[in-house]
């Protein structure tokens, strides 16, 4: 399934616009850090973009995030290890068992995509004018962008240094800004 199909299939399960910019940034998140390690670009992309396509279903019930949006990708002929993946990602349930990269970068990508965006949006929506220096600074004061977990971001830097995956964020949403609502 292409990026295009995967837009496509969370559009048919998400209404919400903020949610489907969430899903696209994790996914551009993941391709780029799957670009560094030299990983299956289009396989991490199209995790980050499906990993929340169940979260309007499930009505805040988070004991069933993840698995229940791995079931709707199983039938849709996702690859059952992809589904895995986006079943265990819900660290509500999983946390601290995540030992592949690719379960580790989406954790990160899951709240640095927010973080990255926040500093846009303080910087009048041009995410051209943020830079590694901005989001390292910004990542340290507690009441910004306070929704995006700072220790499930951490937990990357086994697999890539912070400084660095911060870079790979902000490249991989500048690829995108225009998708997201930025310059």
């Amino acid at each position: 399934m292409d990026r295009h199909a995967c837009i496509a299939l969370i559009r048919g399960h998400i209404k919400d616009e903020h949610l489907i910019r969430h899903c696209l940034a994790t996914g551009t998140v993941m391709k780029h850090a799957a670009r560094h390690l030299k990983e299956d670009e289009s396989c991490w992309e199209r995790i980050g973009i499906l990993h929340d396509i169940d979260f309007e279903e499930i009505g805040g019930d988070m004991q069933r995030h993840g698995a229940v949006g791995a079931d709707i990708l199983e039938t849709e002929g996702i690859d059952p290890a992809e589904a895995e993946v986006i079943r265990r990602h819900n660290h509500f349930l999983h946390q601290g068992a995540y030992t592949q990269p690719v379960e580790i970068v989406l954790q990160a990508a899951d709240s640095v995509s927010g973080l990255v965006i926040a500093c846009g949006l303080v910087k009048g929506g041009n995410l051209s004018d943020v830079s590694v220096k901005t989001i390292t600074k910004k990542s340290k004061e507690k009441s910004f962008a306070a929704g995006c977990d700072r220790e499930r971001i951490a937990l990357v830097a086994p697999v890539i240094p912070l400084p660095e995956f911060y870079g790979i964020a902000l490249a991989g949403l500048m690829e995108i800004k225009e998708e997201l609502g930025l310059r």
